[in-house]
């Protein structure tokens, strides 16, 4: 389990920065801009993967391994 919310952690956390760095410079890599109802929410889509990868990497922590 703690390896599959590190697995979670780290996709959410290259998608959420690649989102903003799409916003940001002319990088066209990534989901979220792609998702159309998320048109004019992308920054923000982009800040909450951030903030879930890292409430999933807390939470993964707080799990014992194996």
């Amino acid at each position: 389990m703690k390896q599959l919310l590190e697995l979670l952690g780290f996709l959410a956390l290259v998608q959420g920065v690649a989102g903003l760095l799409h916003e940001f410079t002319d990088l066209h890599w990534g989901l979220v801009q792609r998702l159309g109802f998320l048109d004019g929410y992308e920054i923000y889509a982009s800040v909450a993967l951030v903030v879930l990868a890292i409430a999933l990497f807390a939470a993964a922590e707080s799990r014992k391994s194996g």
